[in-house]
């Protein structure tokens, strides 16, 4: 009978830490200490692999135990030094760190571990002369440090010859992997990233920060499943880990694992119990399924930990049917003035001011927080009017009544989008929970895949992009991109036969997608141009509509919006629907039905209670639709008509020869 020694066990233990499974490893070493309880290379791995778990009580138990059979075992003090760090008693783990080094002299993790102590203790001196020490025996060493510091600061392109010396030393070095495929990414070689990164965990399976960097790669390519997998085995192979927990409920939410993203969160929380970020993440999703008073009870406790959190007290005004106390009010007037000018929270004070400000009825007093609000975002945004007017003129030009005759006349798939266009504020979202009331639909959410399939399109043509390679394109290769939209938005369908897509800056490419997916119904959702744009004014958008912080581009880009869907209309006639927010307003089961024929839905009542669906809705109407119909958005523009002379100057002619009144 074959008989496995300690030592045999011990290399077991090890390598099961080393491979990142700490608890494999604790299991390992206590089923061994039981054959050898004295071991001090057992006892230590044992507390190696509980501080890798961060449980540093339950660690000391083990290493004081060994440090009383072995009082000068090097690795048993910096392991009981690591463990002090933990609990934030920073003295007590600069003395057994300081015995590390006398007992094993230029031990690098003890000199790291070290300088962290005295840095924290507030003995910054101390901590540059054992840095400094260190770098003098390990030049890779200050090269990663120099580069990590140009990384900081946002120089990718200055660390990345620093990285590549480094590598050339030692190829097997894991942060430079890492360090490197953020060059990578900076520069959008996602291939090279990935490369990278999946190197570095393969060196080192329980690299928990590469396996997060890697899930973020792999979602920034529209991986979602393969992103969440490694998401998954950072929290893995870093159980401890509140980050990992945290950029892991972030995935699940994309993935629509609302419920797994919850419970990611809450495991975050309970981790880290100052861990404001993950209080929001979790505010953000139980505000997008509905759960409202838990998702204001979530954002109170990011406000109890980091009061000037400005982006909380946005999120609290973007529930819209939320309104502050006079205590929140003076908290959000007091934010700002600590908030510096180039600090983000100012922006975020100045919008969820303008709501507050907005709900008590002082318009004027509103109306200047936005502006104030608007015009200080727009310098930290990149829009020009003149290249969207340039680029609309382009998809004109290409898209004539012959080309567009000339499309796709069977479709890929039996499948049914229905695509709900426009403007910003203007009803889609009212539209969407009508439409996913419909036991036959699908509601969804703004999908990014219209614009990623027609990116494509630009990467295949050598003769030139979108959209002018359209008119080279023949049926398979339409039909080609049109199963490519299919595939890429099945992870948010169910199975039903038709789904929603309401992003509305689909507007642009309706013509592509009557090429690519003639089987799509398309509804334009329309609301009084003030209205629309006012409300666009008011709001601090996460991503994108950078057109939106400017009155006169708003101006412009209403009439933009105009004439790109007046050619729509002549070039594909009776292809879209136009649906007026006020319309359904007043004559909801005539428009209700108006819509449903539009897209070859029969007629259920459902529809009528759509605020009794439930569902997650992502965008700043969420709370609104889980409402009855109210009348109440209607004109509210007119609160602030004073002020929105610049918007009425560049659009007025055209809203009033379109029917809507502008006094």
């Amino acid at each position: 009978m074959h008989v496995v020694t300690i030592e045999q066990e011990f290399e077991a233990a090890f390598a099961r830490l080393r491979g990142g499974d700490p608890e494999g490893a604790v299991a390992l070493c206590r089923e061994t200490l039981v054959r050898s309880p004295d071991n001090i290379d057992l006892l230590t791995l044992l507390g190696a692999s509980l501080n890798s778990q961060r449980l540093p009580d339950a660690a000391l138990d083990s290493l004081q135990r060994a440090l009383e059979i072995a009082p000068g075992f090097a690795r048993a003090h910096e392991e009981i030094g690591r463990s002090l760090l933990m609990l934030n008693r920073f003295d007590d783990a600069i003395s057994h760190l300081e015995q590390a080094l006398v007992l094993a002299p230029g031990t690098e993790s003890t000199e790291r571990r070290l300088a962290q102590a005295l840095l924290l203790a507030g003995r910054g001196e101390d901590a540059d002369l054992i840095i400094e020490q260190s770098f003098a025996r390990s030049p890779q060493r200050k090269q990663l440090l120099a580069a990590a510091e140009h990384q900081r600061a946002g120089r990718y392109r200055k660390s990345e010859p620093l990285l590549r010396k480094v590598l050339a030393v030692d190829a097997d070095e894991v942060n430079a992997m890492r360090m490197l495929a953020r060059v990578a990414e900076e520069a959008e070689h996602w291939d090279e990233a990935e490369r990278l990164l999946r190197r570095a965990v393969k060196v080192k399976p329980g690299f928990d920060d590469a396996w997060l960097n890697l899930a973020h790669v792999l979602k920034e390519n529209d991986r979602l499943e393969e992103a969440v997998q490694c998401s998954a085995q950072a929290v893995l192979v870093s159980p401890r880990n509140p980050l990992a927990h945290y950029l892991h409920a972030s995935m699940l939410a994309q993935m629509r694992r609302y419920e797994d993203a919850i419970e990611a969160y809450r495991e975050s929380i309970r981790l880290r119990a100052h861990n404001p970020a993950a209080w929001v993440g979790l505010g953000h999703l139980l505000k997008t399924l509905g759960r409202q008073e838990e998702g204001i009870a979530a954002y109170r406790e990011a406000l109890n930990l980091q009061p000037g959190f400005g982006e909380v007290w946005w999120s609290l005004a973007n529930l819209k049917t939320f309104h502050f106390s006079d205590a929140d009010f003076a908290k959000m007037e007091q934010g700002l003035e600590d908030a510096t000018e180039n600090d983000d929270a100012r922006v975020h004070f100045l919008f969820a001011l303008g709501k507050a400000l907005e709900d008590r009825g002082d318009f004027d007093a509103a109306f200047a927080r936005y502006a104030e609000a608007n015009s200080t975002q727009r310098m930290r945004v990149s829009y020009d009017p003149v290249l969207t007017e340039i680029k609309h003129d382009r998809i004109r030009d290409t898209f004539s009544a012959e080309v567009l005759s000339a499309g796709v006349t069977q479709p890929a798939d039996e499948t049914v989008p229905i695509f709900i266009v426009g403007l910003p504020r203007s009803g889609s979202t009212l539209v969407e929970q009508i439409l996913a009331s419909h036991p036959l639909v699908d509601g969804t959410a703004e999908l990014p895949d219209v614009a990623r399939v027609i990116a494509k399109i630009s990467d295949r043509q050598a003769r030139g992009g979108y959209p002018e390679a359209v008119t080279r394109m023949g049926e398979p290769e339409l039909q080609e991109l049109g199963m490519m939209y299919l595939e890429r938005t099945r992870r948010h369908r169910s199975g039903k036969p038709f789904f929603t897509d309401k992003m509305p800056n689909n507007f642009p490419s309706i013509g592509m997608i009557h090429l690519i997916l003639p089987q799509a119904k398309i509804i334009d959702a329309r609301r009084h141009p003030l209205d629309s744009l006012l409300g666009c004014y008011k709001q601090h958008f996460a991503l994108g509509q950078s057109f939106t912080y400017d009155m006169m581009e708003l101006g412009d880009f209403y009439l933009e919006y105009r004439r790109i869907m007046a050619h729509w209309h002549t070039v594909l006639p009776g292809r879209v629907l136009e649906l007026r927010y006020e319309d359904i307003v007043r004559e909801q089961e005539a428009m209700t039905r108006t819509l449903l024929d539009h897209c070859g839905l029969p007629w259920d009542s459902r529809c009528l209670r759509f605020h009794e669906t439930e569902r997650a809705v992502h965008t700043a109407s969420s709370e609104q639709v889980r409402q009855p119909l109210y009348n109440s958005s209607v004109n509210r523009w007119r609160n602030f008509r004073d002020h929105l002379g610049p918007m009425t100057e560049v659009i007025g002619p055209t809203i009033e020869a379109e029917g809507w009144p502008v006094k």
